[in-house]
């Protein structure tokens, strides 16, 4: 893991004190060592976290011959198959590095050696003989690339922030940013929160040449058009998934460093941290996170795990003041709004791990969209349901189902549900049509914003833009398949790999590892029928089977329960605001930016301090709220940006 940045400049050569300021507002991302590169129209800067080859892997590394320089942030978790393949071609290596296969590969098979990788990137690659500028991102987007234009010039960088350190990058938040935070909860790449500021989508490779620029999808989600209900050998799946895991979690390991794993108490942590234990040589090291609320803490099914693989553990704990002194650090490194404060406690476990002296994690974020694990599949599945079947006896008991960790459950009472499960302003057929609650409860909190700035979010609908980055035979496949689809391309890639994931890890100098987010998992998951991710109301079926033998009764029956964390209540005491929570969003102040309508606030915030924000559209408004605000002082308003908050 590292930060990379870049300077393409045709008309004037970059400077290297240009490109040592914006390599170094990245310092959190590559504690371990910096370097510069510099040659006509191009210059490439790197902050380095050393995992593999710590001795020979310094970045920007050339070519043998000096025609190719690269910067690369992540893993090629195949490069030692990559590597012996090359050199059965006749490459020779100088170095045992992940990075040096990358260049081999480029010079082997061009632009195609990405369909070749098997790992989490963002990379800018130069072809001096072509002066062509090659940025490139992975399938699923793990790691973060953005870039910008002034004139003539590029530039590039695996965050925001290091753009901003050149003077001539303007500042200001992009309304269609905003209008999909407030709606997926994260911007719909290539928008990111700022204007001008754009995220090279994930799977996409961006060139830049003498012809302009090519923006191209190198790898994308398919689902097969297969009969749904045609007969399968499910025990023989249930093995080849067990196998296809163990070997992804076995690559995945590959470090020269101790690597550790996140244990939630969930069945995907649980999953991972037995194959380590099971079927790898690797010390298994747990790292958790509880809460002193009750309603969000998972630590009985923690220690069920620590118990069963008598792993070395250790947990830190998360109360609501801990939430609210680590806020605005939290802000500063998402560099977007934020409608939950979720992110947080995890920044804190990042910081657990790299204090403990570990760099890397294992973490089983992205098996809920791969095996179809979450609520919003079964709300969608029902919602189905009812409009087939309206008049249904069944309906009341399938919904009463749901939500077993939610005490004010849609299906809590006939009425409730009748509303939930029955109101739909969208036909079963729309891409937005699983995902209608989040995005008409997140888009309440729009309400909170000047009219001007209503209209301008109104020129972004957050559905409109989805819609318009859908493949072209999106709808041919079946509605599970569409559902998981958008689950990937919204809050997936925009906000649990981004501001939730590598952007918190990255905070606390740590690399998390998704071995459920390997290709070829992600591959064999789109072939299944749905029938074996969920059966009834009972998700992620096969991967239940694939495991059951291996984990206890308690991890491997047990209903999804989602990743949550105090909310609005964080930022009150005594039924006051916080005193910088009171300055930040006084009438000067939400004035001063122009973005939020200050007596609207007022209102929201003297709710939540009464208590009476026990809803989460208020909570998600007051949290998008306070977050916007910080963004904006600390990146908008600002001459120059902003240390890191302590």
């Amino acid at each position: 893991m590292c930060g990379i940045a870049g300077l393409f400049s045709p008309r004037r050569a970059p400077e290297r004190a240009e490109l040592d300021a914006m390599i170094g507002t990245l310092g959190h991302r590559g504690p371990d060592g910096r370097g510069t590169w510099v040659e006509g129209p191009i210059g490439l800067a790197h902050a380095r976290l050393a995992i593999i080859d710590p001795e020979g892997g310094a970045q920007p590394m050339g070519s043998a011959d000096g025609r190719v320089q690269l910067v690369f942030n992540g893993e090629i978790f195949n490069y030692i198959e990559l590597r012996e393949e090359l050199r059965q071609a006749g490459h020779r290596f100088a170095t045992d590095s992940d990075t040096e296969v990358l260049l081999h590969a480029y010079q082997a098979w061009g632009d195609a050696f990405l369909s070749r990788l098997n790992g989490q990137f963002a990379l800018g690659l130069w072809d001096g003989p072509r002066q062509r500028l090659l940025l490139a991102r992975d399938g699923v987007g793990i790691r973060p690339l953005f870039w910008t234009r002034v004139g003539p010039r590029l530039a590039f960088a695996s965050e925001a922030k290091a753009l901003f350190a050149l003077p001539e990058v303007p500042r200001g938040l992009d309304p269609a940013g905003l209008a999909a935070s407030f709606g997926w909860w994260a911007p719909l790449a290539p928008h990111s929160a700022f204007e001008g500021i754009h995220c090279l989508p994930p799977g996409h490779c961006l060139v830049v040449d003498a012809q302009g620029e090519t923006l191209t999808r190198w790898w994308d989600w398919d689902f097969p058009l297969t009969d749904p209900f045609a007969p399968v050998d499910e025990d023989a799946l249930a093995d080849e998934l067990h196998a296809l895991l163990v070997d992804a979690v076995r690559l995945q390991l590959r470090a020269d460093v101790p690597v550790g794993a996140y244990l939630s108490g969930g069945l995907d942590s649980s999953i991972l941290t037995t194959i380590i234990r099971r079927h790898t040589d690797t010390p298994l090291r747990s790292f958790s996170l509880t809460f002193d609320d009750a309603e969000f803490d998972e630590s009985e099914h923690q220690q069920a795990m620590v118990r069963h693989l008598n792993t070395q553990h250790s947990s830190i704990g998360c109360g609501r003041h801990h939430i609210a002194a680590e806020f605005a650090r939290t802000v500063w490194h998402a560099e977007t709004p934020l409608v939950r404060t979720a992110p947080t406690p995890m920044l804190r476990l990042a910081d657990s791990v790299r204090a403990a002296g570990y760099k890397v994690v294992l973490t089983g974020e992205g098996a809920d969209e791969v095996f179809g694990g979450y609520d919003l599949f079964k709300e969608a599945k029902i919602r189905r349901f009812v409009a087939q079947l309206p008049d249904s006896p069944r309906r009341a008991r399938v919904v009463e189902r749901l939500y077993p960790w939610l005490a004010r459950s849609p299906g809590g009472s006939n009425a409730m549900s009748q509303r939930f499960f029955t109101d739909s302003t969208v036909p079963g057929d729309d891409a937005s049509f699983a995902h209608q609650t989040r995005l008409s409860t997140t888009r309440r909190a729009w309400a909170f914003f000047t009219p001007e700035q209503q209209q301008a979010l109104a020129r972004h609908d957050p559905a409109a833009q989805l819609r318009a980055r859908l493949p072209d035979h999106f709808h041919q496949w079946l509605p599970m398949a569409r559902d998981q689809y958008v689950e990937a391309h919204t809050l997936m890639s925009g906000y649990l790999l981004a501001a939730q994931g590598d952007r918190m890890a990255m905070a606390a100098s740590i690399e998390g590892r998704y071995p459920f987010l390997d290709p070829r998992v992600i591959a064999f998951a789109s072939r299944l029928p749905p029938r074996l991710k969920m059966r009834g109301l009972c998700e992620k079926l096969l991967l239940r089977k694939a495991f059951a033998h291996e984990l206890p009764l308690q991890i491997g029956r047990r209903t999804k329960q989602p990743y949550r964390s105090p909310d609005s209540a964080s930022f009150f005491e005594a039924g006051k605001p916080l005193p910088w929570v009171a300055e930040l969003l006084s009438e000067a102040s939400v004035r001063d930016a122009g973005l939020f309508d200050a007596p609207a606030v007022a209102r929201l915030s003297a709710k939540c301090a009464a208590g009476r924000a026990i809803g989460f559209a208020d909570n998600m408004a007051f949290v998008g709220v306070l977050s916007t605000m910080l963004l904006h002082g600390q990146f908008v308003r600002p001459a120059t940006p902003v240390l890191e908050p302590v």
